[in-house]
């Protein structure tokens, strides 16, 4: 199996559904709500995508000003393609289109909280979510 590695294929939003639903993250992320889902994947700066042929099985959908701080908000793999490195490849890649001194920054996932600190990631502990509907 050969997988491609994409920076120029916006994929669906059906297709991006069916593989955060695939992964763990369809658990925290508005799969039943495609109109936001059109949002998250149009408004992203960098989206890399993995590719098995035409099924897209890993995604990396990053904010960022490309020169301070990159959030990545979204790390996603399909279950059937986990623990083959596309995990780490989707960061590396991410990480060749931001600058030198980008720092990389993201929210982990409960069940994959512990697989960043194998890519490198430092825990952390100060993060904090202001949920739609709370005052500021």
């Amino acid at each position: 199996m050969e997988i491609a590695y994409r920076d120029d294929a916006a994929p669906g939003v059906e297709a991006a559904i069916e593989l955060y639903r695939a992964s763990t993250l369809g658990e925290r992320r508005p799969v039943d709500r495609p109109d936001i889902f059109r949002g998250m994947l149009d408004n992203a700066n960098i989206t890399i995508t993995a590719w098995d042929g035409e099924r897209l099985v890993g995604i990396a959908r990053t904010l960022t000003d490309f020169t301070y701080v990159a959030y990545l908000a979204d790390l996603a793999v399909h279950a059937d393609y986990q623990r083959q490195g596309i995990g780490k490849r989707l960061v590396a890649e991410t990480r060749q289109r931001l600058g030198r001194e980008c720092m990389v920054v993201l929210l982990a996932a409960p069940q994959a909280n512990d697989y960043y600190a194998g890519l490198g990631f430092e825990h952390n502990p100060r993060a904090w979510v202001l949920k739609p509907g709370q005052p500021a």
